[in-house]
């Protein structure tokens, strides 16, 4: 195993095609609520729209030699675009500031698990994301059924705050520490 760390630009999003749509795959295997819901969500239906929302985009893609075996993307975007024709993901006046942190999409090829690939993606996207003064909340979504993700984020310092279309999206919430902590 050769794992190397690469941020792509948002010219070069087409690279996490394939993973993008197997992480869609995983959901769906995994979910107990509308598992439906996946068949019509693809790297053309969330990633790409999520990166031309976003006023700032940040994708890290792990290759194991040219084979790529996970990524992340997180995005800083205005709070309204949380609010669609799909679901209202938080109660916009809950948010200080006009922009928020997502960690939008998070994947990991089954056999690259358990080696620390979560946690170095999870902090490069957090010290990402927290560069932004102007930024106070975090946001992570948790498709129904993946309670290893959940855990995760648990332990990495994010609270449950609420469940939307009945129980389909867990979302996850931490609020920016202030600096002498």
């Amino acid at each position: 195993m050769n794992l190397k760390y690469e941020v792509i630009t948002e010219e070069n999003i087409e690279f996490c095609r394939d993973i993008c749509n197997e992480l869609m795959v995983f959901q769906k295997s995994k979910a107990y609520i509308k598992p439906e819901l996946f068949d019509a969500m693809n790297f053309d239906t969330r990633m790409v729209p999520s990166v031309k929302n976003a006023i700032h985009n940040y994708i890290v893609v792990v290759k194991d030699e040219k084979k790529i075996v996970g990524y992340v993307y997180s995005n800083i975007s205005p709070k309204e675009a949380y609010s669609n024709e799909f679901a209202t993901f938080f109660d916009l006046d809950s948010v200080n500031g006009k922009y928020v942190g997502c960690l939008s999409q998070f994947y990991i090829k089954e056999e690259y698990r358990q080696y620390g690939v979560g946690t170095k993606l999870f902090n490069l996207s957090m010290d990402w994301l927290k560069q932004f003064e102007d930024v106070e909340d975090y946001f992570i979504y948790v498709s129904n059924g993946n309670d290893n993700a959940l855990e995760f984020y648990k332990r990495k310092g994010f609270s449950v705050s609420h469940d939307i279309l009945d129980g389909f999206i867990t979302v996850l919430r931490s609020k920016k520490q202030p600096a002498n902590q």
